[in-house]
């Protein structure tokens, strides 16, 4: 190792190595996606679903290390939660064929994003929500589940309707929250008479 990785390896936490080590299991997971929509990979295959199972389930390890290490950072909370992101919207893609839908799930955090664009008050502070953490897990388990060679396309097709619904109202009472929280236009300003 080069002197210069092996300093940004160093400077990295514990944490940050896991989230390191799942985005490369995710660049894996986006190569077999890429070869299942090619049709060189048959749809839903053990090959990918061996690799995304722990790519998605690691998500649940790094904020653990974090918090056990002492660890915690914002830039490493970011890092984490880009990388979970994008390892869901390459995920829905192999999914989106038997279930269109879950396309959304992918989908979900960027149009939030985009939407914090034109409305201001979406960039606010939400307040921490356990089921706001369940339901992200949920996102990860459903992909996991629809992915499954043994589970039939029914089955697949239920549970990424279910995860979409609960994430669509995730998103939504998050929303809801900051709009009643923003601030006030302020009033404007009385002409002076002439």
């Amino acid at each position: 190792m080069s002197s210069t990785a092996e300093r940004h390896w160093r400077g990295l936490t514990p944490a940050d190595r896991v989230t390191l080590f799942r985005s490369l299991l995710g660049v894996g997971v986006a190569a077999l996606v890429a070869l299942t929509l090619a049709g060189i990979l048959p749809e839903r295959s053990w090959l990918l679903f061996g690799l995304a199972v722990p790519t998605l389930a690691l998500d649940a390890v790094d904020g653990a290390v974090a918090r056990r290490t002492g660890t915690v950072t914002a830039r490493g909370a970011r890092w984490d939660m880009e990388a979970d992101a994008a390892i869901l919207a390459v995920t829905c893609l192999a999914v989106v064929p038997f279930a269109p839908w879950a396309l959304g799930i992918g989908l979900a955090p960027y149009l939030f994003w985009l939407g914090a664009f034109v409305r201001p008050a979406w960039r606010g502070k939400l307040p921490f929500l356990a089921s706001r953490r369940v339901i992200a897990a949920l996102q990860a388990v459903a992909l996991a589940v629809a992915l499954a060679p043994f589970v039939p396309i029914v089955g697949a097709q239920v549970v990424t309707g279910v995860a979409l619904g609960l994430l669509v109202f995730s998103f939504g009472r998050d929303i809801a929250y900051l709009e009643r929280r923003r601030p006030a236009a302020p009033a404007p300003r009385p002409r002076r008479p002439v």
